[in-house]
């Protein structure tokens, strides 16, 4: 995909600002940003009179280190020390900004040269100023510490001395940039702390649970427990009577889930009398169209439509029925896996204020564009009418991709023109009132020939859809591994009618796929007579690129093969016959958002339940880790988070159209003393570095299912795992 054309000009200018300083604005084309189409960056810089850069971070910071990461990039290439650099947040606007959502795995895939130009771009302005000023060739100086020095005579001025020179300049032509060999690299590479670490172990004020304005007023929203049930009548005037109540209001909805569900706010000058007046509020809802769905209905319906035809085909190859009538053997499983909420540890919040027909917004969101316009719907508002300012967000995982709570708090303060609102849900909202991880079923065959090679796959998945599509989240790829690398492959779907609201869980898709996929081939293995990493490693056969859709890179199998291999040494896999009884070791490979990531896991039953001893982790997000510190939390993350969705007991159930479960007693999430020891070592490879937020959390859980199978000889083919299955 070709970016946009721009002038030099509107590539990069240069502008002075009170006290002397220098104002870079720096716009550069997006190439096949991973988003979609090409987009605008826009990372402001400022230099100060005494030589501090102050750069704009433009994305929200989730705890996946953007707001570090992204300066580090544009400081290395401004050739700054990091000492001297000062990060800001920024707000949230496209125009000025270009795209900010924090998603996917996707930040540093899209931003790696062009924010790299951004610095590049600013140092050529202030190095192509002291050539002039000495009357020296570009070419001849150097820079280094906010500093242009000119070796042949020993002169050196620093980037603030040159500001009003530099401003002058014209912008260079993205083109004739030279970036960076990688080898002098003095900030990309090394360890740095995230930028509000010291703030959040001081426990300073950053995230908007902690946001305050004067004279706010705190709001709760009851909204029906079966989503898309609709307002009736409710006790309001009792409610408005009770202590610190200010106001309490009907909210009308549009009965989508991503906007507005009809509600009651209660608003109060605390939002612990608000949410005590909550409790006595007593609602009657319309729940006629929505309280058919449950739990126990959904596994009925599957297992009836794996026993049928599917509804259709995500990818047909080859003849799948004579593939299985010639086979030596079949190998055949159902596999299932349910909802889950996100658990967040900060709830959803947002704080709104309406006045002078604007609005101003403070929200923890992923995606703040969406949310823009979501609120300009709800409100008919122009879009230039909402400024949206970014808070720390405690937690995203996906959830804060959705902007509800955003459109909810506009809609309240709107009733309230002048009075700053903050919406805060209570712990029992946030999990009832998620966009959950869809659950699924799998009817999987798989046929062998005589000398044990897969000859035929075949996966009936039974998921959530309407009008014929899958639901949010609920999407197979057509290159789903083992598909492209075998010839007879059947992936169909079919599709069951939920009220459930449904959204991305960290790793979308690839979280229950990885586990159904590498579990079941696990169990192909053993049929054939060999391991998982050898089955894989058969599969990938020699290195090349396979094509995996519109808009996305090739999936190369030498690199899988490179994690492989890697992982299969780490772990001693050679040497896993030789653990004692009742202790196993699993393997799993899977590629998601562009890395590649294998993972072997040592397991125990212990007391009845698994104990994780050790996770060996190898991955490739390509030739350079950004932030070797910051790389290995998020490896260690996605590997606990993982887990927790396997072990510790995390299920959404629905009776009546609503959720049961309500905190984290019934929805629980890993805890510190079941932490493993997490091994994380990674291969370089020549291609563009990408995401580390995803890619490690998919095949911890098939390993772990793999491992248990070979501690205990019992196969789980069901999540999340509990006692009973060991008994």
């Amino acid at each position: 995909m070709n970016a946009p054309i721009l002038s030099r000009r509107r590539f990069l200018s240069a502008s002075l600002v009170a006290g002397g300083g220098l104002l870079f604005d720096l716009n550069i084309p997006l190439a096949g940003a991973a988003e979609g189409a090409p987009q605008i960056l826009t990372a402001f810089v400022r230099i100060l009179p005494d030589n501090r850069v102050i750069i704009g971070a433009k994305n929200a910071e989730i705890g996946q280190g953007a707001k570090t990461m992204l300066p580090m990039l544009i400081a290395e290439e401004l050739d700054v020390d990091w000492a001297q650099v000062t990060i800001e947040q920024t707000h949230a606007d496209q125009k000025i900004f270009g795209g900010q959502t924090a998603g996917g795995s996707r930040t540093t895939p899209r931003e790696w040269l062009p924010t790299r130009k951004a610095g590049a771009a600013a140092r050529a302005m202030l190095v192509a100023a002291a050539a002039q000023q000495w009357g020296v060739a570009p070419a001849t100086l150097k820079t280094g510490s906010g500093k242009v020095s000119d070796p042949a005579s020993g002169r050196s001025i620093s980037y603030a001395a040159l500001a009003a020179a530099a401003a002058q300049q014209p912008a260079p032509d993205p083109a004739t940039l030279t970036l960076k060999d990688p080898k002098d690299f003095r900030i990309i590479g090394q360890s740095i702390g995230g930028v509000d670490t010291p703030a959040i172990v001081a426990g300073k004020p950053l995230f908007g649970i902690d946001f305050k304005l004067p004279g706010m007023l705190y709001a709760v929203l009851e909204t029906c427990p079966a989503f898309g049930g609709t307002f009736k009548t409710a006790n309001l005037d009792a409610v408005k009577a009770l202590p610190g109540v200010a106001h309490v209001l009907t909210i009308k909805g549009d009965g989508t889930p991503e906007s507005l569900f009809d509600g009651v706010a209660i608003l109060s000058t605390s939002w612990w009398s608000a949410n005590q007046a909550r409790e006595a509020l007593k609602v009657e809802w319309d729940m006629s169209a929505v309280s058919g769905f449950s739990t126990e209905g959904y596994a009925a319906q599957a297992a009836e439509r794996l026993k049928g035809k599917a509804d259709g085909d995500i990818v047909r190859a080859g003849d799948v029925d004579a593939a299985f009538a010639t086979a030596a053997k079949t190998v055949s499983a159902e596999y299932d896996y349910p909802f889950l909420a996100h658990g967040t540890l900060e709830p959803q919040n947002c704080t709104a204020l309406f006045k002078d027909g604007a609005i101003e917004i403070w929200a923890p969101t992923q995606n703040p564009e969406s949310g823009r316009g979501l609120v300009a719907k709800a409100l008919n508002l122009p879009p230039e009418k909402i400024r949206i300012n970014f808070t720390r967000i405690g937690g995203g995982f996906g959830r804060r991709l959705m902007n509800d709570y955003m459109v909810q708090a506009a809609a309240i303060a709107a009733q309230l023109p002048g009075v700053p609102v903050k919406l805060l849900y209570n712990r029992q909202q946030d999990i009832q009132r998620d966009f959950y991880r869809p659950a699924g079923w799998h009817g999987f065959r798989a046929a062998l020939d005589k000398g044990g090679k897969m000859t035929a796959f075949h996966d009936h998945f039974v998921t959530f859809g309407k009008d014929g599509k899958p639901v949010r989240s609920a999407e197979m790829p057509a290159s789903e591994i083992p598909a492209g690398l075998i010839d007879t492959v059947l992936l169909e779907q079919s599709f069951l009618a939920t009220n459930m609201p449904t959204g991305w869980l960290r790793a979308p898709g690839s979280n229950a796929l990885a586990f159904v996929t590498q579990a079941f081939l696990d169990e192909v293995a053993q049929a054939a007579g060999k391991d998982l990493p050898t089955l894989m490693l058969e599969l990938l056969g020699e290195p090349r690129e396979l094509p995996r859709g519109p808009n996305a890179p090739p999936f190369v199998t030498g690199r899988a093969r490179g994690v492989i291999e890697k992982v299969v040494a780490m772990s001693g896999w050679a040497d896993r016959g030789k653990l004692p009884k009742g202790r196993g070791k699993g393997f799993a490979f899977y590629y998601s958002h562009m890395g590649y990531f294998a993972e072997v896991l040592e397991v125990a039953l212990v007391d009845g339940m698994p104990k994780v001893a050790t996770v060996w982790v190898a991955g490739d997000v390509g030739s350079q880790i950004i932030n070797p510190m910051n790389a290995l939390h998020q490896a260690q993350g996605a590997v606990i988070e993982g887990l927790g969705q396997a072990l510790a007991g995390q299920k959404i159930t629905q009776v009546a159209g609503a959720v049961e479960q309500a905190n984290f007693d019934t929805h629980p999430l890993q805890r510190i003393p079941d932490t493993p020891q997490i091994i994380v070592e990674f291969v370089k490879t020549d291609y563009p570095p990408t995401g580390m937020g995803e890619p490690a959390l998919p095949p911890v859980i098939p390993a772990l299912v793999n491992a248990l199978h070979a501690a205990t000889g019992k196969r789980i083919r069901t999540l999340p795992i509990v006692p009973e299955m060991f008994a």
